[in-house]
């Protein structure tokens, strides 16, 4: 099996390049130009007409995109390449998915929906982004459906990884810079681990390439449900009893209006995973196991 593999140094691109080595040849690409068995690639999404020719290129049967605009708050005044990125992309990788009759792999996000109630999304409720990032991945999935192409689009949230930056690492320095913390309250999601995330997609790709009717939509996230709060004090708390030096005694929960951001936030992440659960017979552990994971990795360096 020959694998594209688009955004490769990204959290989830990086986890992936592991993950997808056990279906057979990965191609994988980031925004710089490179030299394959193809020929001169680009695996930059924004270039739309390099995207076509990289695909056509090397005419894979499995498309893996781990490339997007993530920048939420940048995303209302970038409005145009966002827009590029996370919808138009989706779409020339959807049509050439389909030309090849191969699976396109993509992850999308909660904040598709509104963030509404206290219940957990299913894939059937009623969408209703309240940001233009979102808006532009509702649009990216949009497109994937209506090209007839066969796919699995995984929504996830509050990604992390071990690798780059991540909300724990900047808790951590931050602990060790500041007497007190303020931390949204009021928000709740899951942390969703890249490692997580990539061995979930290869693990249901395996299934859906001998049973393509589990094309479709897919929720992914880690059991369980925190705060941002809730996180940072775990966060914290695990960091000192493993000895480090913290200068850290408060850590304040506020409201999201106390912190005004250019984007809205979705007060309500919680996604219901027992679509996936149910299609593929998978586990998923709860979310602590893999941020305990992460922090031991952040920690040890």
């Amino acid at each position: 099996m020959r694998v594209l593999l688009l955004g490769k140094n990204g959290q989830v691109g990086w986890e992936l390049q592991r993950a997808l080595s056990v279906l057979g040849e990965v191609v994988a690409l980031d925004r710089r130009r490179a030299s394959t068995p193809y020929g001169e690639l680009t695996g930059d999404i924004s270039d739309l007409e390099g995207l076509r020719h990289t695909i056509r290129a090397v005419s894979p049967q499995v498309i893996v995109n781990a490339a997007a605009y993530t920048a939420v708050d940048m995303a209302e005044s970038e409005r145009d390449f966002a827009q590029i990125v996370n919808a138009l992309a989706s779409q020339v990788m959807a049509e050439e998915a389909n030309q090849l009759n191969s699976w396109l792999v993509h992850y999308s996000t909660d904040y598709v929906f509104d963030g509404t109630g206290t219940t957990p999304w299913k894939e059937t409720d009623n969408v209703g982004p309240v940001n233009h990032y979102g808006a532009t991945k509702l649009k990216g999935e949009q497109l994937i459906q209506a090209s007839g192409c066969k796919h699995l689009i995984f929504r996830t949230s509050w990604v992390y990884a071990a690798r780059g930056n991540n909300f724990a690492k900047t808790m951590l320095r931050l602990a060790k810079e500041r007497s007190a913390l303020n931390v949204i309250a009021d928000q709740v999601g899951v942390p969703t681990g890249a490692e997580l995330l990539a061995d979930v997609a290869v693990a249901a790709l395996q299934q859906a390439w001998r049973k393509p009717e589990l094309s479709g939509v897919y929720h992914l996230a880690p059991t369980g449900e925190t705060t941002w709060h809730a996180y940072a004090s775990y966060v914290i708390e695990f960091a000192r009893s493993h000895g480090e030096d913290l200068v850290v005694e408060a850590v304040n929960p506020i409201a999201t209006t106390e912190y005004p951001t250019p984007a809205s936030r979705p007060l309500n992440s919680r996604l219901d995973t027992a679509k996936l659960r149910n299609s593929f017979t998978l586990h998923l552990p709860d979310w602590q196991s893999g941020v305990t994971r992460m922090l031991m990795e952040a920690l040890n360096k």
